[in-house]
């Protein structure tokens, strides 16, 4: 399973109603997820290490981050991370 990384425009942003979604955050810390549904964020604020079997992917302010339903990973937050978020 992949995560996807993408970079939207501002416009692409405001499209899709990002702005309007909810917005979750967490200071440093590290922990087990699984994702029941497909989940689409914006990362706001922080830096985050995502480890799953296939290795890592790095997110930072500004990455917009498709995480696929049934993706089992570990969370490594390295800064307090800040982000809107929606399930699909």
């Amino acid at each position: 399973m992949e995560i996807k990384k993408l970079v939207l425009k501002d416009s692409e942003i405001e499209e899709r109603g990002i702005r309007s979604w909810p917005v979750w955050s967490c200071g440093v810390e590290r922990f087990p997820w699984k994702y029941d549904s497909e989940e689409h964020c914006l990362i706001l604020e922080g830096h985050v290490v995502v480890e799953t079997d296939d290795g890592s992917v790095e997110l930072k302010a500004g990455d917009y981050v498709i995480f696929p339903e049934g993706l089992v990973c570990t969370w490594d937050v390295k800064k307090p991370v800040k982000k809107h978020y929606s399930f699909f």
